[in-house]
């Protein structure tokens, strides 16, 4: 598929939107999606990481109603500013199928300022891909990618499990299951009306 705004048709395969896909690597797309016959499509705001499709997660346009099965969406909507993460999540949301889900991981705001309460604002907190993270990282952006001129890492707002969860079903997504993770890290998945949630979600869900 050609960068640009051009009309999203679905195919025969399964497909995963990865929103915010930043340059490609296969590790990026979730292990579940290395399953079965998904077929991924990138989709990213800046064009030097070569997406398949240039464009923001608040205007998922080139996508009709209901055209793919799952959405990834990992590290990106703490990079909207508050006010904008509703209308991407709704986005989110309709361009699913009745049996699509929505996979979202965020960091975990709660957690964070329990390390922060303890004096860890600038401690390293675990070793990612991009390397050390603090904190402080995990509250405003990663700074070593800021530093070097990549903006777009800049954290505008925050979730917190409860939040997340209440947001996406205000978003009309039909459950939601949210779980926090090792990394300082939320995990959540929005359901639509027809999905059954993946294998990795067991916990309750917010109806």
């Amino acid at each position: 598929m050609s960068q640009g705004q051009a009309e999203f048709v679905a195919s025969p395969e399964r497909t995963v939107l990865h929103v915010g896909c930043g340059l490609y690597a296969p590790e990026k797309l979730h292990p579940i999606f290395h399953h079965g016959t998904w077929r991924e499509v990138r989709m990213d705001l800046d064009p030097r990481v070569r997406p398949d499709i240039v464009g923001s997660i608040t205007d998922l346009s080139p996508f009709l109603d209901g055209t793919v099965e799952a959405l990834w969406s990992s590290h990106n909507i703490e990079h909207l500013h508050d006010h904008e993460v509703p209308v991407a999540l709704s986005e989110f949301r309709r361009v699913l199928r009745t049996d699509g889900f929505a996979l979202i991981t965020t960091p975990d705001i709660q957690a964070v300022a329990h390390e922060i309460a303890q004096g860890k604002l600038d401690s390293v907190a675990y070793i990612s891909p991009a390397g050390p993270i603090t904190p402080l990282d995990m509250l405003y952006g990663h700074r070593d990618s800021i530093r070097g001129g990549n903006l777009y890492m800049a954290h505008k707002t925050a979730f917190t499990a409860e939040r997340l969860g209440r947001l996406l079903i205000e978003a009309g997504f039909s459950k939601v299951i949210v779980r926090r993770g090792a990394n300082f890290d939320l995990w959540a998945v929005g359901l639509r009306p027809d999905a059954a949630p993946p294998d990795m979600f067991l916990d309750s869900t917010h109806e």
